[in-house]
C-alpha cells in the first residue's frame, strides 16, 4: 500500500489547527495531537502515541535552531534531563514492547494515563505561577539548597519525564517547564523553555524511534499530519504577540480539562 492511497486529507487539516496552536500558546503537540489521533480518528492509543513522538521529534526540532540561534539554551539542564529521560525511556519502552498492546487492559491503562496527563497540563496551564511560588517558598523556608540538590532533582525530573512522554506522548512542555522555573530561578524564562524543547528532541525522538521498532507508528499519517502543521506553527508563531496571552491559555487549559475527563472516565 503506497502512500498516497492512505493519504487522508483530514489529517493535514487537523496537524495545521494543532501547528498553529502550538505557535500561539507554545503547548506541546502532544497535548493536543495525540488525544485528536484517539477520539476522532479511532486511532489505536499505542500507534497514536509511537506516531505523536516522532511528530514532535521533527516540529521541535525546528524550535531547537531558533532557540540556538537565539542563545537560549543552557546546555547543563539539558543533559541533567536527558541523564534520566533517556534511560528511563529505554525502560519505559522495554515493558511496553512485552506486553499486549492490543489487549482491553493495556489500552485502557494508556488511555486513562493520557486522560490524567492532559488533566494535569490543563491545571499547570491555569494554576503555573502558583505552584512556581509555592515550590519556590518552601525552597526558601528550608536551608539553602545545594547546587547537587538541584542537579539531582533536574535528573529525577527528566526520570519522570521520561516516563511519562513515552507512555502518553504528553508532560515534556506543562510538567517540565514548570519543575525548571521553580528549581532554576535565576534562569530567564526563555532559558527555560529552550531547554526544555532543546531536551524534548532526543526525547521524542528516542521514544518514537522505539514504538517504530516495534512496529507502533504509521509513517503515512505522521507525514500527512506534518504537511499541515509545519504551516500551521508557523502562521501560529507569528500571531502569538497579536494573541491575548491568558485567554488563549485559558481555553485551551478547557479544553484539554475536558477531553482529559473524557478520556479518564469515557
Amino acid at each position: 500500500m503506497d502512500f498516497f492511497s492512505t493519504f487522508n486529507p483530514l489529517y493535514s487539516v487537523s496537524g495545521f489547527f494543532v501547528g498553529m496552536l502550538v505557535g500561539v500558546t507554545g503547548v506541546g503537540g502532544g497535548s493536543l495531537m495525540t488525544p485528536l489521533l484517539v477520539l476522532l480518528f479511532g486511532v489505536h492509543p499505542v500507534t497514536a502515541v509511537g506516531t505523536d513522538l516522532l511528530y514532535a521529534a521533527v516540529t521541535k526540532s525546528a524550535g531547537t535552531l531558533v532557540h540556538g540561534r537565539n542563545k537560549t539554551i543552557d546546555w547543563k539542564v539539558v543533559a541533567r534531563l536527558a541523564a534520566g529521560s533517556l534511560p528511563a525511556a529505554a525502560v519505559t519502552l522495554w515493558f511496553v514492547s512485552g506486553i499486549d498492546r492490543h489487549d482491553i487492559t493495556a489500552v485502557a491503562t494508556i488511555t486513562i494515563a493520557l486522560g490524567y496527563m492532559l488533566i494535569l497540563t490543563a491545571v499547570l496551564l491555569i494554576f503555573r505561577r502558583r505552584i512556581i511560588e509555592k515550590i519556590r517558598h518552601l525552597m526558601r523556608d528550608r536551608r539553602p539548597v545545594q547546587p547537587s540538590t538541584v542537579a539531582t532533582m533536574t535528573i529525577v525530573l527528566g526520570l519522570t519525564l521520561g516516563v511519562l512522554v513515552t507512555l502518553t506522548s504528553v508532560g515534556a512542555g506543562a510538567l517540565g517547564v514548570t519543575v525548571l522555573l521553580a528549581l532554576y530561578p535565576s534562569l530567564h524564562v526563555r532559558e527555560i523553555v529552550g531547554s526544555d524543547i532543546v531536551h524534548a528532541v532526543p526525547l521524542t525522538l528516542a521514544a518514537g524511534m522505539g514504538y517504530w521498532v516495534i512496529g507502533e507508528v504509521d509513517w503515512s499519517m505522521l507525514v500527512t499530519l506534518l504537511v499541515g502543521s509545519i504551516p500551521g506553527i508557523v502562521i501560529g508563531s507569528h500571531l502569538s504577540p497579536r494573541m491575548p496571552d491568558r485567554l488563549v491559555s485559558a481555553m485551551l487549559a478547557i479544553t484539554l480539562a475536558l477531553v482529559g475527563t473524557k478520556l479518564v472516565f469515557a
